[in-house]
C-alpha cells in the first residue's frame, strides 16, 4: 500500500557548518496508527526475513534521489544506507544492489553502506571480505553503532571500514567528563588510521562546541 516512506537525516561537517551527505532513514506511515519508528518494526522484519526487502526498497529510493539530484545539477553528497545482517544469508546480494544502481546510473561513490557492529562478531573474516568487494565496487564503508553493544578496537584494527558511527548512547543519560575522554579517545585512534567519524545523538550547542574542540 506504499505505506514505507524513505527520510534523510542531513550528515553536517562541525568545523565548516556545511551539508556533507545524508543518511537514509525508514518509516512505516500506517493508515491506523501514523508514523511507526523503526524500533516497532525492524525486529519483526529481521525475523521473518522482510527486512531484506526493505533494504532493497530503500537503496533503490536512494539511488532514485541521487540520481534527480545529478540531473539537477546537484551535489548530493555520500548517502548511506543501512545494510542488515540478513543478507549475508543471500548469497547474491550485492548483486543485485549493483543492478539497481546501474539502472539509475548512479556512480558508487555517492553511496555509503552502514554495516552494524553485531556483525563483527558473528564472523569477522565475513565481514573484512564484504568490505574488501564493497571497496572494488567503489562504495564507502561504515561501522555504525560503534559502542552500543561490545565493541572492541580489534574492529579497527582489522575491518577497513571508512567511516565510525560513534552511537548516540555516548552522548545521552550520563554524559560527563568521563564519557568526554572515552569519545576523546576513539576520535584520536581513528584521526590515525585515516577513518572518519560520525557522532549521532548530538543535541545541545555544548556537545557540538566539545566535538569541534578535539
Amino acid at each position: 500500500h506504499k505505506e514505507f516512506e524513505v527520510y534523510l537525516q542531513p550528515k553536517y561537517n562541525i568545523q565548516s557548518n556545511s551539508l556533507i551527505g545524508a543518511e537514509a532513514l525508514i518509516r512505516w506511515n500506517d493508515k491506523e496508527w501514523g508514523m511507526l519508528q523503526p524500533s516497532s518494526f525492524i525486529s519483526l522484519f529481521e525475523y521473518n526475513g522482510f527486512i531484506i526487502k526493505i533494504d532493497r526498497f530503500v537503496f533503490r529510493q536512494v539511488c532514485r534521489y541521487i540520481r534527480s539530484w545529478l540531473d539537477s545539477g546537484y551535489d548530493p553528497g555520500v548517502i548511506s544506507v543501512n545494510l542488515s545482517k540478513a543478507h549475508f544469508l543471500e548469497p547474491n546480494f550485492l548483486e543485485e544492489f549493483e543492478n539497481i544502481r546501474k539502472e539509475y546510473g548512479v556512480p558508487a561513490k555517492y553511496i555509503e553502506l552502514e554495516l552494524t557492529e553485531s556483525l563483527v562478531f558473528q564472523n569477522m573474516t565475513l565481514l573484512f571480505d564484504l568490505t574488501e568487494e564493497l571497496h572494488l565496487l567503489g562504495y564507502k564503508c561504515s561501522l555504525d553503532d560503534f559502542g552500543s553493544g561490545y565493541s572492541s578496537l580489534n574492529i579497527l584494527k582489522n575491518i577497513p571500514v571508512d567511516v565510525l558511527k560513534l552511537d548516540r548512547g555516548f552522548f545521552i543519560g550520563n554524559y560527563d567528563n568521563r564519557s568526554q575522554q572515552v569519545i576523546n579517545g576513539i576520535i584520536n585512534i581513528t584521526k590515525d588510521l585515516g577513518i572518519k567519524t560520525v557522532a549521532e545523538g548530538v543535541e545541545t550547542i555544548s556537545q557540538i562546541h566539545f566535538l569541534k574542540d578535539i
